[in-house]
C-alpha cells in the first residue's frame, strides 16, 4: 500500500506541523531556522573535523592527571609533635601530650595558601613517628592521647572544613612507616594501615592527592614492614577513585628524584616501573628528574621542597625562609620544566603559618603575577613553514581545548610577527598533552637587524616549558621543533618579559 505523504505531518523549527494554507512570513520564518541549524552542524563538522586529524600518541594522561597537572602549585604542610621537640623525624617514643598548638589556625593555612595561589593543601596526616593527627582507633600515638583540646581535637578535620569552606582542594600524606605502632613489621600492620586510610578517606571528604614516600625503617619491636601497596591502591581507589597517589614511582606521580624543588631540563612525563618496587629498588634519581623519553606509563614528576631548611618548623630557621625570589626560581624550574611544584609551609607551635613564611608566600604569588601579566605576543601574526597553516592562531589564544597540529615531525617551524619591537627573555611553550607527549627538541630564535640568532635551545615541553634566556630586544621571534616523536601538537605559546 502507498503511504499517502500529504498525510505526514512535517515539523518546522517551532514544532507546528505544516499548515495546509502557511502564511508567506511563517514559511520564511521557518526556512530560516531550518537554515540556521544547518549551519550549525556543518560548523560544527568543521570544527570537529580540524582536530580529529590528530592520532593520539601513547601513553596518555588520565582525566585525573590531567587536572592535576593544571594545578602547578599547592602546598605541603608538616605538623605534629616533631614541631614542639624540634626533631625532624620523631622516633615514636614521644609523649603525646608534646603536641598542644597554643591556637590552631587551619583558616589562617587556607588564607594564606589562597594569597598565594596555591590550589590545594597536602597534610601530613600521620609522619614517620606514627603520631596521628585524627582521633584514630586504630592507634594509641594520636591527638585523642595529647593534652591538646583535652583530647577533643582533630587537625584533619579542622583542616578539611577550613579548605571546603574557601573551595581549596585537600590531599593526605599517611607515612607507611611507623615507628610506634606495635604491629609495624608483621603482617598485621597491612591491615593496620589499610583501616587507617579507610578512616581518614571515607570521613573526611573527597582529596585531590595521596602522598606516599618510600621510607621503610624499624618499628619498635627492631623489624621492617614488608608493604603490601597494591592492596594499599587498591583499597584508597575504592574509597576515593578520583585520586592521584604519590610515590617515588607513582602509581600515577613520581618523585622528582631530589627535595630541592628541581625537575629536570629533559623532563618526559613517561616512565617504566617495570622490575621497581615501592620504598626500595626505585630507578636511579637521574632518571625519576628526567623520566624515560619512551616510557610505558604516564607518571609526571612532582618537585617537594621546603620554604625552610627543614621541614618541621624550628623557631631557629625564622630567618631562612626563602625569598620570594627563590620560590620564583624554583617555580621556573619545576612547573616551568612541564611538572608541579608542592612548597612545604610548616606551621609553628601556636599552629598558624609564621609572618616570614607568609609574606614570602604573597609575594611569591606578585612576583609569578608581575612576570606573566602581559604576554608580548598578543596581537602577533603567526606564521608557520609546515604544511598545515590551520587554527594557528589557536597558538595564542590563551584557551586550554584548543591547539594547533603540525604535519611535519620535525623542523615544523613557527614564527611571530609582534605589533612593535619588546625587550622579551622568556618564552612559555605548552604541548596539548591529552593527545600525547612529543617534542624532543626546540630552538627559539630572536631577530636582531634583520638575522635570526638563537637565543635558547631546548629539550622537551610537555605541559609546559618556560624557556629563559638573556634580555633580547626584537619584534620577530622564531620557534622551530627539531625533534619530535610523533608530529607537534602545540597548545600555546606566550613571551615574556620580566625581572630575575
Amino acid at each position: 500500500m502507498r503511504t499517502d505523504r500529504s498525510r505526514i505531518p512535517f515539523f518546522y523549527g517551532d514544532n507546528s506541523p505544516h499548515p495546509g494554507s502557511a502564511k508567506p512570513e511563517f514559511t520564511n520564518r521557518c526556512y530560516l531556522v531550518f537554515m540556521k541549524n544547518i549551519l550549525v552542524i556543518v560548523f560544527s563538522f568543521v570544527w570537529v573535523c580540524s582536530f580529529a586529524q590528530v592520532k593520539p600518541l601513547g601513553p596518555l594522561p588520565t582525566k585525573q592527571q590531567l587536572q592535576w597537572h593544571e594545578k602547578e602549585f599547592y602546598l605541603f604542610v608538616h605538623f605534629g609533635p616533631n614541631t614542639f621537640t624540634e626533631k625532624e623525624w620523631g622516633d615514636g617514643k614521644e609523649d603525646p601530650s608534646a603536641f598542644n598548638p597554643s591556637g590552631l589556625d587551619c583558616a589562617q593555612w587556607v588564607r594564606i595558601a589562597r594569597q598565594a595561589g596555591a590550589k590545594g593543601i597536602i597534610l601530613t596526616a600521620k609522619h614517620h613517628d606514627g603520631f596521628c593527627l585524627w582521633p584514630s582507633k586504630h592507634s594509641t600515638h594520636t591527638v585523642r592521647e595529647s593534652k591538646w583540646m583535652n583530647g577533643k581535637g582533630d587537625v584533619v578535620k579542622a583542616l578539611s572544613e577550613a579548605c571546603k569552606k574557601a573551595g581549596l582542594e585537600m590531599g593526605i600524606y599517611i607515612s607507611p612507616w611507623d615507628r610506634n605502632h606495635p604491629d609495624y613489621g608483621t603482617p598485621a600492620y597491612n591491615d593496620v594501615y589499610i583501616a587507617t586510610m579507610k578512616e581518614l578517606l571515607t570521613q573526611y571528604g573527597k582529596y585531590f592527592e595521596l602522598w606516599w614516600d618510600g621510607a621503610n625503617g624499624e618499628g619498635p619491636n627492631g623489624k621492617k614492614q614488608v608493604y603490601d601497596f597494591r592492596r594499599f591502591q587498591d583499597s584508597a581507589l575504592k574509597w576515593q577513585p578520583q585520586l592521584v597517589i604519590f610515590s617515588d614511582i607513582g602509581p600515577h606521580i613520581r618523585w622528582c628524584g631530589n627535595e630541592r624543588g628541581f625537575i629536570g631540563n629533559t623532563n618526559w612525563n613517561l616512565l617504566d616501573t617495570a622490575g621497581f618496587q615501592r620504598g626500595h629498588g626505585a630507578p636511579p634519581t637521574d632518571t625519576l628528574n628526567r623520566g624515560n623519553v619512551y616510557g610505558k606509563n604516564w607518571i609526571p614528576a612532582e618537585a617537594d621542597v621546603s620554604i625552610r631548611p627543614g621541614w618541621f618548623y624550628h623557631a631557629s630557621e625564622d630567618s631562612k625562609v626563602k625569598s620570594a625570589e627563590a620560590l620564583f626560581n624554583l617555580y621556573l624550574h619545576s612547573v616551568g620544566n612541564g611538572g608541579n611544584l608542592l612548597l612545604n609551609v610548616p606551621p609553628d607551635r601556636s599552629g598558624r603559618f609564621h609572618a616570614a613564611d607568609s609574606a614570602a608566600l604573597v609575594n611569591f604569588r606578585k612576583l609569578r603575577e608581575q612576570a606573566f601579566a602581559k604576554d608580548l605576543l598578543s596581537g602577533a601574526a603567526v606564521h608557520t613553514t609546515d604544511r598545515n597553516k590551520s587554527n594557528l592562531k589557536h597558538i595564542t589564544d590563551h584557551r586550554n581545548n584548543t591547539y594547533w597540529a603540525a604535519e611535519a615531525e620535525s623542523n615544523a617551524g613557527l614564527s611571530f610577527t609582534l605589533p612593535a619591537r619588546q625587550k622579551i627573555n622568556a618564552v612559555a611553550l605548552e604541548e596539548m598533552i591529552s593527545l600525547g607527549q612529543r617534542v624532543i627538541s626546540f630552538t627559539i630564535e630572536a631577530e636582531a637587524n634583520g638575522v635570526f640568532r638563537k637565543v635558547f635551545e631546548g629539550t622537551t615541553i610537555g605541559r609546559k616549558k618556560i624557556a629563559v634566556f638573556p634580555e633580547t630586544e626584537t619584534k620577530q621571534l622564531r620557534v622551530t621543533f627539531t625533534g619530535a616523536k610523533a608530529a607537534p601538537v602545540i597548545r600555546g605559546i606566550s613571551a615574556y618579559h620580566f625581572g630575575m
